[in-house]
């Protein structure tokens, strides 16, 4: 049991000092456009202690379309709880939303 203990502790170390080093994640948010979409992620964003670096907003017939850069550096809570969160809103709207750091998201895209 203290080999698990360890090597959680090891993982939980190593992600804190990636969100130290980069802590910016790229947001994707896609559905069918209504009144009030931005205004019900970026409350999201806000009250979690995100500061929005760039956005991209677009509507295509019905269809809405958002990307952000968001540096989590100050938020209350880990990548993780503001991806969950994010996700929750996302459910909440029927939108898909999808968190991701920026470092992985530039890694996924450099094939």
């Amino acid at each position: 049991m203290e080999k698990w203990r360890k090597l959680t502790e090891d993982v939980l170390k190593e992600t804190l000092k990636e969100e130290q080093d980069n802590p910016k994640i790229i947001v994707s948010v896609l559905g069918k456009d209504r009144v009030g979409i931005i205004a019900e992620i970026t409350s999201v964003i806000a009250k979690l202690g995100g500061n929005i670096i760039d956005i991209n907003q677009t509507i295509f017939r019905e269809l809405f379309s958002m990307n952000m850069v968001i540096d989590i550096s100050n938020a209350e809570v880990p990548f993780v709880k503001f991806k969950e969160e994010l996700e929750k809103k996302g459910k909440e709207l029927d939108l898909m939303i999808m968190a991701q750091r920026e470092d992985t998201f530039i890694k996924m895209h450099r094939i």
